[in-house]
């Protein structure tokens, strides 16, 4: 039987200002996977789940959802997918409050215009208490540690009550108890089969952290479960050192 798919790419190529960034991307991704998306710096893995999220224009290729379009049909589609950015891309400075940022993941459903109701704040407060950020509702969401700035992103991504969490290098500049505590969380969500994507850096922790791998230089160059791919030879073959890139990178 063919297995369920929560994401299906296909041929989706990305260029900026003519240069392709991504080239021929084929990708499907299981439904209830963890899945990394790990490569060398300006690979396009960052474009690769911009592009899937319609955020860039693509050159060609076509991305599809097929169990949210046969669970739901083709019609508003993205309440469905939940993404959540890079930090760094993130207007820390912004003058909000915790609960009004996680607010913002109930838009999905609500619509821009209309106000959020009694049930959309006991949803967000769960989503806090759920991150650990329960007792920071009120505080300036500039005030918070990097750690905690995540933690409130992941929260805005679990109040959509998405099925397909999109998340750009979520552990990038986190302490080991955040990053601890947040893949326990993702953990959590994929037992409780959603399908969580996530761009990673530490090469080192890939085999504790994902059960599915995607291999990105530019194109993607192996795909499959982490057990399976995670070789010298496939790792070597993504980012072209003549050592093991087990060894060498970060």
């Amino acid at each position: 039987m063919k297995q369920n798919l929560a994401v299906s790419v296909h041929d989706l190529t990305v260029a900026y200002d003519l240069k392709p960034v991504v080239w021929d991307v084929d990708l499907e991704i299981p439904v209830g996977t963890l899945t990394g998306i790990i490569g060398p710096n300006g690979a396009g893995k960052s474009t690769i789940i911009k592009a899937v999220n319609g955020m860039l224009k693509t050159l060609s290729g076509f991305v599809r959802f097929p169990l949210l379009e046969q669970q739901y049909g083709s019609k508003d589609l993205r309440k469905h997918i939940a993404y959540v950015p890079q930090s760094g891309s993130v207007d820390w400075d912004f003058p909000a409050r915790v609960i009004d940022v996680v607010l913002m993941g109930r838009y999905a459903h609500l619509g821009w215009f209309k106000q959020p109701t009694r049930e959309d704040k006991l949803i967000a407060l769960h989503m806090l208490d759920w991150v650990g950020m329960g007792d920071f509702v009120e505080r300036q969401i500039s005030q918070l540690s990097g750690g905690q700035q995540q933690r409130v992103f992941l929260a805005r991504a679990l109040a959509q009550q998405a099925d397909v969490y999109f998340m750009d290098e979520p552990l990038k500049g986190v302490d080991a108890q955040t990053e601890k505590a947040f893949i326990k969380l993702l953990k959590a969500l994929r037992d409780d089969g959603k399908t969580i994507v996530v761009v990673h850096h530490d090469l080192q922790t890939v085999e504790d952290y994902f059960d599915y791998l995607v291999m990105v230089n530019v194109t993607v160059k192996a795909k499959g479960n982490t057990k399976e791919i995670f070789t010298k030879e496939n790792l070597d073959n993504c980012f072209r050192a003549g050592q093991s890139a087990k060894e060498t990178a970060v």
